[in-house]
């Protein structure tokens, strides 16, 4: 598309390394080397987290201010999903019930409330009736209530029915089907009523503690690319982390608080999801479509969800979710959903239609055994941060909203109390966790336990569902004894030299498609010179124990590609001024056409430039 032959030797130099490196198995010497120098003392470190590798010692920082300006709150509250919002609303009903003065400050990173919420979901709506009981008459966007259930188990070709009887979790009677987005919404304007200060595209990136240790607050994420400002901070009395799964900030409170002693490790999935328009004589508002198997192998955690939504257009919300405890390093939960949506028994719906949204989210899957400390001094943990999902439902709005709610009639008391006295700077509000524990949450999640740690044996999802049968629908989750899971999700990836490599049918661009066209309708949009959000704890690990050992299993299971594309800094000596190479082994000859473009413009700034 390119031909090299009309560039200089410079660029022709540049396009033979990115050739070596592609194809790391013709030359280990060179590829080595390279990565050396990329991971060396010497080399800038823009993978390295600022907590590994400080700012004050990184020149990149050097004569930056970095002084921010603070405000203080009553209640801060990380995230504006269900959770966040659910705390935000019933802390000021508490406050206009008693009459007190409470300043409740709400920071969320999308630029509007919503936008970072998936659209499709099917919502249990027992929160919603405690904390908005008029919700109908206030609009709240629930359109479309629950019809018809319909649960399969797929073969390659055909389709096995599975009645949907009254009790399991997956019967849907009196659920509503809904674009969670437009609820996240609706909840912000309530909050906002009420008098919540919501501050939307501010993401909070650190956590601040007082000398003692407990939480101060936090600061919000430092913005600019040509004109750098730096966050500000939210100091509080208590600060609500809602972050959502696997958050950066739980993830250094689970560490600095040691919440995660006495729990089992968390266990992940990947969820993917996208918006059709489709044919009108093809849609059914009300439907909801469920299926496990096929294209998965049995000793995979998985299914999929197709929901026929009632907002005055024919659209469907539709999905797949893998769990990431699978072994074969080679599985591209994307292109299984893609190949998913070409089975007998789904393509009819989509055909004819068109897609309009692309997304995808982390879902924990640990359940009951493995909730975190959720109370620690000055701040606590609600939604799917330390992980109230119901995995058997595929639902957990309705207890996210239910912890939110929980943490607010447990802080509200201590942060009016007028003679207030706390054995740190920051409160610790331990009743939280004696509330949650008597609340229909650790009932519900108690209940259903065992059904994903027993997907773990021999006969994998048909066992499992053995067991679902027997032991929840019998005799509802009072067995007296708790299966584990099996550790963490990373430990039971095997060595690609172990595995198959799995042969996926190319995207016939109409059902199914490639990633980057998916991505483009995801709504995500960055900068070219805007810092990377991804970063890592060492450097070393994506080529020395990602790649080496399991072929680069993330540009595989990341959504978006993000993760195969990671930029090394500085590792081609041939040109003059700081360049990129991608790193990802055996890309397509689009990576390699791009590449090429980037040397010509290299070329272009050197010659314009004069240096």
């Amino acid at each position: 598309m390119l031909p090299a032959s009309r560039y200089s030797t410079k660029a022709q130099r540049c396009i033979r390394a990115w050739s070596t490196v592609k194809t790391e198995h013709a030359c280990p010497q060179l590829y080595t080397a390279l990565h050396r120098r990329a991971c060396s003392s010497v080399a800038p470190r823009i993978t390295t987290h600022y907590t590994i590798h400080p700012r004050e010692k990184d020149p990149r920082w050097e004569g930056v201010e970095m002084e921010r300006f603070a405000d203080e709150a009553d209640v801060v509250i990380v995230g504006g999903g269900p959770a966040g919002l659910s705390a935000a609303i019933r802390l000021k009903q508490l406050a206009n019930e008693h009459k007190k003065e409470l300043r409740v400050c709400l920071v969320e990173k999308a630029s509007q409330m919503g936008a970072h919420t998936l659209s499709g979901a099917c919502l249990e709506p027992s929160a919603f009736n405690e904390l908005i009981p008029d919700w109908k008459e206030r609009g709240a966007p629930l359109h479309t209530p629950v019809t018809e259930d319909v649960f399969s188990i797929l073969t390659e070709k055909h389709r096995i029915p599975v009645p949907m009887l009254p009790g399991l979790p997956m019967n849907n009677h009196g659920n509503y089907i809904v674009r969670l987005g437009n609820v996240v919404r609706w909840m912000g304007e309530q909050a906002e009523e009420l008098g919540v200060e919501i501050y939307p595209g501010y993401a909070a990136s650190e956590v601040l503690f007082h000398e003692d240790g407990s939480v101060k607050g936090i600061a919000t994420n430092d913005v600019g690319i040509d004109v750098f400002e730096r966050g500000m901070e939210l100091h509080a009395k208590v600060t609500i982390f809602g972050e959502g799964c696997h958050g950066h900030l739980a993830k250094q409170l689970y560490k600095k608080f040691n919440l995660r002693e006495n729990c089992e490790p968390q266990t992940y999935a990947i969820g993917l999801k996208e918006m059709w328009m489709i044919d009108e004589k093809r849609w059914r508002p009300g439907r909801v479509e469920h299926s496990v198997a096929w294209p998965l192998n049995r000793h995979t955690y998985g299914g999929s969800f197709l929901y026929h939504l009632n907002e005055g257009e024919p659209l469907v919300a539709l999905g797949f979710v893998v769990g990431l405890d699978y072994s074969n390093p080679y599985l591209s939960p994307f292109r299984e959903f893609q190949r998913w949506k070409h089975h007998p028994f789904v393509a009819p719906t989509l055909e004819g239609g068109h897609r309009i949204a692309y997304g995808a989210r982390a879902l924990n899957e640990g359940g009951f055994q493995s909730i975190p400390e959720v109370t620690f001094p000055g701040g606590l943990l609600i939604g799917c941060s330390p992980g109230f999902m119901n995995v058997p439902k595929i639902k957990g709005t309705h207890t996210a909203m239910k912890s939110g709610m929980l943490a607010a009639e447990a802080i509200f008391p201590k942060v009016t109390a007028e003679d207030l006295h706390s054995e740190t700077a920051g409160l610790h509000v331990p009743e939280y966790s004696e509330m949650l524990k008597k609340s229909s949450i650790w009932k519900e999640l108690h209940a259903v336990r065992n059904i994903r740690p027993s997907f773990h044996n021999y006969f994998g999802l048909y066992g499992g569902m053995v067991y679902t049968g027997i032991f929840y629908w019998i005799l509802r989750g009072k067995e007296p004894w708790t299966l584990k899971h099996c550790g963490m999700d990373a430990h039971q990836l095997k060595p690609a030299k172990d595995c198959t490599p799995i042969d996926y049918p190319k995207p016939d661009g109409k059902i199914s498609f490639d990633l980057l066209s998916s991505v483009a309708l995801s709504g995500t949009n960055h900068e070219g010179d805007q810092p990377a959000h991804l970063t890592l704890r060492d450097d070393s690990v994506p080529v020395d124990r990602n790649l080496a050992l399991f072929d680069g299993p993330e540009q595989r299971f990341c959504p978006a590609g993000n993760h195969g594309l990671i930029a090394i800094k500085r590792v081609c000596s041939c040109c003059t001024v700081s360049e990129y190479i991608c790193l990802t082994i055996k890309c397509e000859l689009f990576f390699q056409n791009i590449f090429i473009f980037f040397c010509m413009t290299i070329e272009s700034a050197i010659k314009q430039d004069g240096k």
